[in-house]
């Protein structure tokens, strides 16, 4: 079965078909079959409209829309146990196919190396993937490797139950130590391609952000900051910083592009308390691109 949250209004066919891997063809056969539903509503019609916060379950996949490719793509995985692996996914690299990104994604690495030894709770097309993190955003993502432990470390995740710390440089001199940014993100009303700090069909959006020191970059004031997030909106982060003015150095939607890098933006320390009742912590290194950048951080 696929589950899809809804985040913007759509027809409901040409909604899916941007959002998954199930062409737009599919879909309507698969409409006509009776195998879509809204909210647990069958759909019948497909100029049906979904509204944000709808969730879309299609009962039935075809089998060509999930016949995903495995490649041999060296994956850096820093924790594993028999229920999970914790992987520090490189910048550049998408999580999971979707429209313009079939291949060299996370996913494709991942049925390569470990076959049907993952969770499909989130179905085919992203087999073991219990969160993501953007394309151009690097380091560590939580991988399951069955459904059970899938359903457990997404609960934790809607309880906010998984300490996630990031770091990013950005923009600027932030002149406080500790920022709370208490600010609800929805979609840009302007550009359907990115959120903003808005009142409108938004969601809860809670970011603690510490100054870990300053540095120049090009003769340039910047900021080294260490972000937890307490809520896990899409682009939090980036929207967070970009709203108090400070957006994250090179991030090319937020602020302006320097390199094919993009964003500095790491996602360094995962901690959680696991089934088992023990407790995972987990950390990397920045990548040497911001290592460089960082050496003549001062406080």
């Amino acid at each position: 079965m696929l589950k899809i949250e809804v985040k913007y209004a759509e027809r409901i066919d040409k909604y899916i078909a941007n959002n998954s891997e199930v062409t737009r063809n599919d879909i309507q056969d698969l409409i006509s079959e009776g195998c879509v539903f809204v909210n647990g509503v069958k759909i019948n019609k497909n100029k049906f409209i979904v509204k944000e916060n709808d969730v879309i379950e299609i009962t039935r996949l075809i089998d060509k829309t999930v016949n995903i490719k495995e490649q041999n793509i060296e994956l850096d995985i820093v924790f594993e146990n028999d229920d999970l692996l914790i992987i520090n996914k490189p910048s550049g690299m998408v999580v999971h196919p979707a429209p313009g990104h079939h291949e060299s994604t996370l996913v494709n690495g991942l049925i390569y190396h470990f076959k049907n030894n993952l969770s499909d709770v989130n179905n085919l097309t992203r087999m073991g993937i219990v969160h993501r993190i953007d394309k151009d955003t690097s380091g560590l993502l939580i991988v399951a490797k069955n459904n059970k432990i899938h359903n457990y470390l997404a609960s934790l995740l809607k309880k906010h139950e998984i300490k996630r710390t990031y770091i990013a440089i950005c923009d600027g001199k932030i002149i406080n130590k500790i920022l709370n940014i208490d600010a609800p993100i929805g979609r840009d009303i302007k550009n359907r391609q990115k959120f903003a700090v808005t009142d409108q069909n938004s969601k809860q959006a809670y970011t603690i952000v510490e100054v870990l020191g300053y540095l120049k970059i090009d003769g340039k004031d910047k900021t080294l900051v260490k972000c937890n997030l307490k809520t896990g909106r899409t682009h939090q982060i980036r929207v967070h910083l970009a709203y108090i003015k400070h957006p994250v150095y090179g991030d090319p939607i937020y602020n302006k592009k320097i390199d094919d890098f993009n964003q500095r933006l790491h996602a360094q320390e995962l901690e959680f308390i696991n089934i088992d009742g023990h407790k995972i912590q987990v950390s990397c290194p920045l990548p040497k691109i911001m290592d460089d950048e960082c050496k003549n951080l001062n406080n």
